[in-house]
């Protein structure tokens, strides 16, 4: 396939509360090897809302290719993602809430994808990935028992 006809994949940013994002990005490299066209930027105590919106717009233009941007925040409500909520009038970005690892293992695995379609199952794969692992041990052991 030719620079030309290669799609673009769609970029990605984590935002959120301290080293949050950072650490999950680490721990999805450590997993899935090296990855491009992502980021990760804190909110912290550190840096001036307006100095991180900067940051956060910067980033949305350097990683979006044409495909847009994915920016994944740690929690509904809270400052990273209304931050990330102020670049929809403006930007080719899609916001999801509570990321996870298994959301972000399955937004760089399904990033080829078209913008919409990635926050779908960036969405589903969230969910998917929070168990009450005791309790459905527990059941699966007492239907086997039946």
């Amino acid at each position: 396939m030719t620079d030309e006809n290669k799609k673009t994949q769609v970029g990605i940013i984590l935002v959120s509360h301290a080293d949050y994002g950072s650490a999950m990005l680490r721990t999805a490299e450590f997993i899935l090897g090296q990855q491009s066209d992502c980021s990760s930027i804190s909110v912290d105590v550190a840096h001036e809302v307006s100095e991180t919106v900067r940051r956060l717009t910067d980033a949305t233009q350097r990683l979006d290719k044409g495909a847009g941007v994915i920016i994944l925040t740690d929690m509904f409500g809270g400052t990273p993602t209304n931050l990330a909520l102020s670049l929809l009038a403006t930007h080719k970005v899609e916001v999801v809430t509570g990321v996870n690892l298994p959301m972000l293992l399955k937004v760089f695995t399904s990033r080829d994808k078209e913008l919409e379609e990635v926050a779908r199952i960036a969405g589903e794969a969230g969910a998917k990935g929070i168990v009450v692992a005791g309790s459905m041990l527990r059941n699966k052991r007492d239907k086997a028992d039946s």
